[in-house]
């Protein structure tokens, strides 16, 4: 994924993101160096986008305009919801996210910053690249730790105690789990040699495409109804892991729960069966 295996016509592609880069180097060269940016800058994403989402989910009841969106529309996200995953949120950041900050501002040296941009090409590909090694990665990690019963009550059942996810869901992980997924979401760029510019790109998508995931809305423009061929997962797929936790175990691509027999198309009619509680549930089963 470096740039050094540019295609023909990458000059031309890079005065694609060159300016914007430039601009970056010459007025911001410090925050982008400074180890604490990407931390920075994926916890302000997260949190930027649940935010957006629980406004949407706040609204729902009243504005049907939202609430046809949602896959459980007869099932309101509630403020107890909203404060118990939200303060698991801020517990797992304080105790894991904020010590492993610091860490690494000590340690790790500034990040150092090329004065070329990445081509289109290379930027574009090692996103890709990167979605495509983590999603390998999490679906091991997934599927081993549904099928070791002490894996999964000791470290992922926290995450399925929800069986209609909403965004906050989404980090109401485990520290173990909360680990894995910032580990190999930090680990794989450097792996595939990527520009930082290309690392960055990756954490915001990968960070957006996963609360995505589990925010319980079939939008439009999510990624799994542009993606074609039935090749992205996306909320629906997930929602219906969260209901039948022996499917989906992907996070983003469906191919490798095709290989394994895990693959399942959600039944529309189960997010208005008749006869459900009027909130979301914690399941601990």
């Amino acid at each position: 994924m470096s740039d050094g295996s540019n295609m023909t016509g990458g000059l031309s592609q890079g005065l694609v993101l060159q300016p914007a880069w430039d601009y970056l180097h010459q007025n911001h060269h410090d925050l982008l160096r400074n180890p604490l940016f990407p931390v920075v800058l994926s916890v302000t994403t997260y949190f930027f986008l649940v935010g957006v989402y629980t406004v949407l989910d706040l609204l729902a009841p009243t504005w049907p305009c939202i609430n046809r969106y949602r896959l459980h529309h007869d099932r309101p996200i509630t403020w107890p919801n909203i404060w118990t995953t939200l303060s698991v949120t801020i517990y797992n950041h304080l105790l894991y996210i904020f010590p492993a900050a610091v860490a690494q501002w000590l340690w790790r040296p500034p990040t150092p910053l090329p004065r070329e941009a990445p081509t289109l090409w290379s930027f574009f590909l090692g996103i890709l690249g990167c979605m495509v090694v983590f999603d390998f990665q999490y679906y091991l990690w997934h599927l081993l730790h549904h099928r070791v019963s002490w894996l999964y009550r000791t470290f992922h059942a926290m995450h399925h105690q929800y069986n209609q996810p909403f965004s906050l869901v989404t980090q109401y992980l485990s520290g173990w789990e909360l680990f894995s997924v910032g580990f190999w979401a930090t680990v794989d760029p450097i792996l595939l040699q990527c520009h930082c510019l290309t690392t960055w790109g990756f954490m915001v998508f990968n960070v957006y495409v996963s609360t995505e995931d589990h925010c319980g809305y079939d939008f439009p423009w999510a990624m799994h109804n542009l993606v074609p061929f039935g090749l992205w997962g996306g909320a629906p797929k997930h929602d219906a892991h969260h209901q039948r936790p022996g499917t989906n175990f992907a996070p983003f691509f469906s191919h490798w729960d095709w290989v394994g027999g895990s693959h399942t198309v959600p039944n529309p009619s189960s997010y208005t069966a008749p006869g459900e509680p009027d909130e979301i549930k914690g399941n601990k089963d």
